[in-house]
């Protein structure tokens, strides 16, 4: 008889998940015993010679303020990171496009001759190129434009400028993009089938270390077959954080501008109700809404706690960043090829925003904050250590003025102590148990109360034990 596999016996879930709480419920009592009190106990100053508790209730005091000063400050800086710390740069996009197998780059054969050797194969290569411009040449740029009188408004032709290629910060063509489609002239398409060209951002976690290669780059091409001119539109949509929206035209009027984020159309509605008194006197959340406000609010009075829900109707998504674009097939244009240039207008962070950065991922940061931690944990020992001590000074003092009296004062409270945790206490212990309300029974008599019932689970639980 063979014999069969001896299969491992699978690990027990359930065990495992037990072993999990169990671990848990140990760690949060460690937490739970773990000293937190930094505050020094009352009356240690008639205890210790000289003024160090009060220097210490001094330093406590300055530590308060220091917290929140503190805490204001990074309020501000979370308030501000995005808007001030922004900043607007150019991104310069060039494009390109290469062919191959052509009827024009043949080896001289006439091509109706040979029914053999057509140009079936014949393909193009489009190639999509950015890079951001350093601030210099941002301001280079201005200063050309104003200059320029015969400018076109969204593309200009010219040559790959070296000195452009550079990059003034680790930023990628596809940092400033969540997705990039290219929308072909269906005229044109090849035996009426659609071409499409579609690149989307993977998702990324908070503050990757690395980026994927789908997620990092500056050039992106693809190929397709063709053998004629065809007009194309490349459509970028922008990824910003802050999302930044179009704004509808009363709400573009009470800004002052077309586009903005959520926060800021919620702080330029409150702003416009200050500054033109439309606040209620009594109930300051609440505000008279005139004639603009009264086409977002469609009524006659707002909530300030509601501006975010009454504005979404009046936020629509920016429309995407559209480039068209020629690609050309023919021998004429290809003797000499020049791209097509594109200047868009970007968001990047400031450089206050890269040194704020930089600051909360660098390790020394880090290894403070654990320091700190360990001297508060310090501290905490130490005032436990020290109302201890306080306890026994107290202890002894009092002993010390009259033994005989203390002790017998702590005997008969440890007494009724041991007789509430043993469950034989009457009526918290000593009491004459003989009277006539200790015979009484009934819902209202003594063997009713709170105090009987604790007691009385307590003795039949010890006795079961």
């Amino acid at each position: 008889m063979a014999t069969g596999q001896h299969l491992q016996p699978a690990p027990n879930q359930m065990q495992a998940q037990h072993e999990g709480q169990k671990l848990a419920i140990e760690l949060a009592k460690r937490r739970s015993r773990k000293p937190t009190d930094k505050n020094i106990p009352e009356g240690v100053e008639s205890c210790i010679i000289g003024d160090g508790a009060q220097r210490y209730k001094e330093l406590r005091d300055v530590e308060r303020k220091l917290d929140a000063a503190m805490m204001r400050k990074r309020m501000y800086i979370q308030d501000s990171r995005n808007s001030s710390m922004k900043k607007h740069r150019t991104l310069r996009i060039w494009v390109s496009n290469t062919v191959d197998d052509q009827e024009w780059q043949g080896d001289g054969l006439v091509v109706d001759a040979f029914d053999f050797n057509t140009n079936s194969n014949a393909s193009y290569k489009v190639k999509i190129e950015g890079r951001l411009l350093s601030d210099d040449e941002d301001d280079n740029e201005e200063e050309d434009d104003e200059d320029s009188d015969d400018e076109e408004d969204n593309a200009k032709k010219g040559t790959m400028d070296k000195k452009a290629l550079r990059p003034s910060q680790n930023y990628a063509l596809s940092h400033f993009f969540k997705s990039m489609t290219v929308d072909f002239d269906k005229n044109r398409s090849r035996d009426g089938a659609e071409q499409n060209v579609e690149w989307k951002k993977p998702a990324l976690p908070p503050n990757p270390r690395s980026l994927p290669p789908s997620a990092d780059f500056d050039v992106l091409e693809f190929k397709r077959g063709g053998d004629e001119n065809q007009n194309i539109t490349i459509n970028f949509v922008r990824d910003e954080t802050p999302e930044r929206f179009t704004l509808s035209p009363p709400l573009a009027e009470i800004l002052d501008m077309k586009e903005a984020t959520r926060a800021e159309a919620v702080t330029g509605i409150w702003e416009y109700v200050k500054v033109m008194g439309l606040q209620e006197d009594d109930e300051k959340r609440s505000f008279r809404c005139d004639d603009i406000l009264r086409q977002i609010f469609q009524r006659d009075t707002g909530y300030i706690p509601s501006i975010t829900d009454a504005i979404i109707p009046h936020l629509s998504a920016l429309p995407p960043v559209s480039l068209p674009y020629t690609i050309r097939v023919d021998q004429d244009f290809h003797k000499q090829p020049e791209p097509t240039v594109y200047d868009v207008r970007v968001t990047i962070d400031g450089a206050l925003r890269a040194r704020l950065h930089a600051f909360n991922m660098n390790p020394n940061y880090a290894g403070t904050l654990r320091d700190i931690a360990t001297l508060n944990d310090e501290l905490s020992a130490i005032i436990q250590a020290l109302a201890h001590s306080k306890s026994k000074h107290a202890f002894l003092t009092s002993m010390g003025k009259d033994p005989a009296n203390y002790v017998l004062k702590w005997i008969s409270s440890q007494k009724r102590d041991l007789e509430v945790i043993c469950g034989e206490a009457a009526r918290g212990g000593g009491e004459d148990v003989g009277g006539e309300e200790w015979r009484k029974g009934g819902a209202g008599s003594v063997w009713g109360t709170e105090n009987v019932r604790e007691s009385v689970n307590l003795m039949l639980s010890s006795r079961t034990r």
